[in-house]
């Protein structure tokens, strides 16, 4: 997992009541928990607390300037491969809404030119050896962006479902995408993910008939841990699941 973050800080999330976390000196907290590997450790806890006020701080920040702009923040977070940059690729063909997008990957711009392939605006960030984005990131993104054509941006997460989900990038929503081929226990597996998401996307329905995948099974595992969440399936060879999607930002959008 990631190097410069320590992926346990996920649970000390969970047990410190924090909503989100974050990180701009990574490098001080890798050290420390390489050096005191238990997280009991008063040391270790006060510096992954000042780590989540920084990050916590730089998000609301993110916010507001989204907010300033007028713009919805949707953070997209799933596991490599579930079909993210798909999805972003068959809305820009059906959705009423315009929209740009930040996007995050270890290395390469692959996922970017795919974007502008398509008449978006895309801003890759390459984070190196760290498994997700963290508001400090977004931010600089953000200089790079035109907000004020746009009426979302999508902040499209390092694929990985342990970091993403515990840190805040300044978005209004969180979508996770959970595809059909990865197996049915995900939801169960990587529960902090999915109690962050508003919507669940299932995606690659298509292949349904050739998986055994239980998805209602998935749906009751994903409504115990949140009751409230939305969940859609999706597939892009399907336009009528797609336009489901893009009215449920649309009715967001809406709503604000």
């Amino acid at each position: 997992m990631c190097k410069d973050c320590g992926c346990s800080i996920t649970e000390q999330r969970e047990s410190h009541g924090h909503h989100h976390e974050g990180s701009h000196d990574h490098q001080e907290a890798h050290a420390h928990l390489h050096d005191n590997p238990q997280l009991n450790d008063p040391k270790t806890i006060s510096i992954i607390t000042k780590i989540l006020d920084k990050n916590d701080h730089e998000a609301k920040h993110n916010r507001a300037h989204f907010d300033s702009h007028n713009v919805l923040s949707i953070n997209l977070m799933s596991s490599p491969g579930s079909g993210k940059t798909a999805l972003l690729e068959a809305l820009a063909d059906l959705a009423s809404f315009k929209f740009n997008v930040i996007e995050g990957d270890l290395e390469t711009s692959r996922d970017a030119d795919r974007l502008k392939a398509k008449g978006i605006e895309a801003h890759q960030i390459q984070t190196g050896s760290a498994c997700h984005l963290d508001a400090f990131m977004v931010h600089k993104a953000l200089h790079h962006m035109d907000l004020g054509s746009v009426d979302v941006c999508f902040v499209e997460n390092v694929g990985n479902l342990v970091c993403p989900a515990s840190y805040d990038v300044g978005s209004h929503l969180n979508v996770v995408l959970v595809s059909i081929p990865e197996g049915e226990d995900k939801i169960a597996k990587y529960p902090v993910m999915f109690r962050q998401a508003d919507l669940i996307l299932f995606t690659k329905v298509d292949l349904l008939p050739h998986f055994e995948y239980d998805i209602k099974r998935e749906k009751e595992m994903a409504r115990a841990l949140k009751p409230s969440v939305d969940i859609l399936e999706v597939s892009t060879k399907d336009e009528e699941s797609i336009k489901k999607v893009a009215a449920w930002i649309e009715f967001k959008l809406g709503n604000r």
